[in-house]
């Protein structure tokens, strides 16, 4: 089967790629000539673990190819999967000018049947809008479908996701394209994945559904954490304990700063904008804003009130991707604080494994280092924003003896308190008082 997956970020080169290793025919466009050209030198513009090596293997064998010509892609392939970005607008609103562009481009080159796959995280009723734009666009009585296929890829993670899903969600109602769509996903039948097939609304539905309710947990067991502080509890034993309960489980309650990225921030909003149309109040999806912007402020409260004053003090920074294994600084904490911060006359270095490159681009100011030590070379405070893996096991007794002042934050609860107590540092967590 011939595929075109329009877009070559984090979901678009990850489904395209997955999509030749499931052994079809796949050609991934997309209009910035610069990332089409990386990918066929067998570069990367993304950071995203196992994806190169998947890439060179399915290109190798001539199963995968990267263009800007979105007409051959178009006329080539059978299904075209809409991969493209869909951000949140300043009013909170998601951005859908992309996405209804490359519809209206896909119809005029159309000659006939085709499936139009959307990929992309959309409101409800975009899948209506994109087939009546389709139809004001196309040449001629061509017939077509378009399927609600949202994809639930975590960064980081998300070759393994792709290949090895909890679901996959089927959202039309042409038993032709669903047939169609579900021998494209036939080599996950030997995994026995679920295939959910309902219609467009309620593909819509799911995924907003889906990431707001992860985004939920996050802030609840924030929102205990902030408690625990007060009342002298540790949050760690708390979430484990909620964990064991077979009715909640154990994912997603591990507090923190706050998330971040490209989708749980963005999908939150837009889902609460989509009530407000609607006539409802989404209470707590609003909620779960308005917590989540706090409790990137209190990372901030909490280490002014530890340094006392921030002007001329210096932080390290530990961490600028909002989570581990990605590149991705998209709504990061880490980025909020360090701008906050040096709003407030602190100087931040900062380290990350990932995600230097890209935080050069969204901010000014940051002195970047080359290791975690370096980072913490004359520190008054150490704060830890992202759990890479490299800041699970650091030298504390080295780090004591470069930083001006020994106080760390630990804002992802790595370390155990009464160690670094034992060392001598000042240890603030969140919700481990």
């Amino acid at each position: 089967m011939n595929v075109c997956v329009v877009g070559t970020g984090y979901v678009g080169l990850v489904a395209g790629t997955c999509l030749s290793d499931f052994g079809m025919n796949v050609i991934c466009v997309d209009k910035v000539k610069e990332k089409i050209d990386m990918l066929n030198r067998g570069e990367l513009p993304i950071y995203e673990l196992g994806l190169i090596e998947l890439i060179q293997r399915n290109v190798k064998l001539d199963r995968l190819h990267f263009s800007t010509n979105l007409k051959e892609a178009v006329e080539r392939s059978l299904v075209v999967f809409l991969a493209v970005g869909t951000p949140e607008r300043e009013d909170g609103y998601a951005d859908l000018s992309q996405i209804e562009a490359v519809a209206k481009e896909v119809a005029g080159y159309m000659t006939e049947y085709k499936i139009i796959a959307i990929k992309s995280t959309v409101p409800v009723g975009t899948a209506k809008k994109l087939r009546e734009l389709i139809r004001e666009n196309v040449s001629g009585d061509v017939d077509f479908d378009v399927v609600s296929n949202p994809e639930f890829l975590r960064e980081g993670a998300a070759v393994n996701d792709f290949l090895r899903p909890d679901r996959v969600i089927l959202g039309c109602n042409s038993e032709r394209a669903l047939a169609i769509m579900r021998d494209i996903y036939r080599p996950l039948y030997l995994l026995e994945t679920p295939i959910v097939s309902t219609t467009n609304e309620t593909a819509e539905v799911i995924k907003y559904a889906a990431n707001t309710m992860l985004a939920l947990r996050i802030s609840f067991v924030n929102e205990i954490a902030n408690l625990c502080d007060i009342v002298d509890a540790d949050v760690y034993q708390v979430s484990r304990a909620l964990g064991m309960d077979k009715r909640i489980g154990p994912k997603f309650l591990h507090p923190g700063p706050g998330y971040g990225g490209s989708c749980f921030p963005k999908d939150v909003s837009a889902l609460s904008k989509l009530s407000d149309d609607v006539g409802y109040d989404f209470k707590l999806a609003k909620a779960v804003i308005e917590v989540n912007a706090r409790q990137r402020e209190l990372v901030v409260e909490k280490s002014l009130k530890l340094l006392g004053d921030a002007k001329g003090k210096v932080i390290g920074l530990l961490g600028l991707a909002f989570k581990p294994n990605t590149d991705d600084v998209r709504e990061a904490p880490a980025i909020y604080v360090a701008r906050r911060l040096m709003d407030e006359g602190a100087t931040v270095q900062a380290f990350d494994p990932a995600a230097m490159d890209e935080a050069k681009k969204v901010v000014d100011g940051i002195k970047y280092q080359k290791n975690a030590y370096a980072a913490c070379e004359g520190a008054d405070l150490v704060i830890i924003a992202t759990e890479w893996n490299e800041f699970r096991d650091l030298d504390f007794s080295r780090i004591k003896e470069q930083v001006r002042t020994a106080n760390v934050f630990d804002t992802r609860n790595i370390y155990d308190p009464r160690a670094l107590k034992q060392l001598g540092f000042n240890y603030l967590a969140t919700g481990r008082s």
